[in-house]
């Protein structure tokens, strides 16, 4: 499709692989898994499907001239920087205009993300396709779910209805409702019902999506149509960004819609949210460790390790995280990993 445009949410705030990521080098830049920074992989993974010219990126201010670095097949302009942190609304809402300025209210928008593994990458484009061809058939938003592999308590899950007649390959169905992170017992049922993973990435014509701003979030209307009129986008957002409200782009929008599709599939999809996801890329030995880099362990269990600085070593020690950075160490209890933004948050500077 011509008028296919792809925009990669690139924000981040590095709370949740520190110390290897920080506020000025966040998670999509963090090369350990795959050895590329995600946000690289995010764009390649594109190849063959959406050409680099309409590839968008929204990220922070402070951030373009890293993210242009990272991206040296993207244009430099298709890079643009929010001025302040709004949430992803206001990041969908930009995007929405920036859209509209070069392909026009029938082009069809994917929302992706900067720093979430695909490891099937040719089975996302073909999801990512037939999303595009039920988006640009319908009014609908299409949200790209993923078929669980365990009962996960740390995602968002999409219940699906009635299968759609897009005439895609993909099977697409008509979203029945989006339900938060649940507890284990409510994972399992989810799963055993056939509820999908929340995988945070859309797609829908620029005319579906204006519409429903409009209807649901008329703040974020109003910043989308002066992206999209502006003649330079970067003064409209300085202006009107501190206005708009702070808000996922799921409870100003998605949970409202009336037509909102799932394209459901497995393309090897991994959030990567916090450093138990180690165990899942590198290789792990009989008694539960995972060790990336230089690392030298005699009776542990359960540890994952990182070391990328100072050589680790470990003695006797079970159920832990360790990184070694050049410039800082963490040790944290394995269960209170995804729990790491409370640390960072104590840190004078991180």
């Amino acid at each position: 499709m011509n008028d296919f445009y792809a925009v990669i949410m690139a924000g981040g705030s590095g709370e949740r692989f520190w110390p290897l990521s920080t506020s000025k080098r966040p998670k999509q830049f963090v090369t350990l898994f795959g050895g590329k920074a995600l946000i690289a992989q995010a764009a390649e993974r594109l190849e063959g499907l959406v050409p680099p010219e309409r590839i968008l990126v929204v990220t922070a201010q402070s951030l373009v001239a890293a993210t242009r670095r990272a991206l040296p097949q993207v244009p430099a302009e298709n890079v643009v920087g929010e001025p302040m942190r709004r949430d992803t609304a206001a990041a969908v809402a930009t995007a929405c205009g920036l859209v509209r300025r070069r392909g026009g209210a029938d082009a069809v928008c994917a929302i992706l993300t900067a720093d979430q593994l695909m490891t099937k990458p040719a089975a996302f484009r073909r999801i990512l396709a037939d999303a595009a061809v039920a988006a640009k058939k319908t009014d609908a938003i299409v949200t790209l779910g993923v078929t669980p592999t365990f009962p996960a308590t740390g995602f968002g899950y999409v219940e699906p209805g009635v299968r759609a007649k897009t005439g895609t390959k993909t099977p697409i169905f008509l979203a029945k409702r989006f339900v938060e992170k649940p507890d284990a017992a409510t994972a399992k049922m989810y799963v055993k019902k056939g509820f999908v993973w929340n995988a945070g990435m859309f797609i829908w014509r620029v005319a579906a999506m204006e519409r429903a701003l409009a209807k649901h979030a008329p703040a974020l209307a109003i910043l989308a149509a002066a992206v999209a009129d502006a003649a330079k986008p970067a003064v409209v957002l300085k202006k009107l960004y501190p206005q708009v409200p702070k808000i996922s782009i799921d409870y100003a929008v998605m949970e409202k819609a009336e037509e909102v599709l799932v394209a459901a599939g497995d393309f090897g999809w991994d959030d990567v949210g916090s450093w138990s996801a180690i165990e899942n890329h590198f290789p792990v030995d009989k008694a539960g460790n995972a060790v990336a880099g230089a690392a030298t362990l005699l009776d542990c269990a359960s540890v994952s390790v990182v070391g990328e600085g100072a050589p680790v070593a470990l003695f006797g020690v079970k159920d832990l995280v360790v990184v070694s950075t050049p410039k800082a160490v963490l040790v944290c209890a394995k269960d209170r990993a995804a729990e790491l933004k409370k640390l960072v948050a104590k840190l004078p500077s991180a």
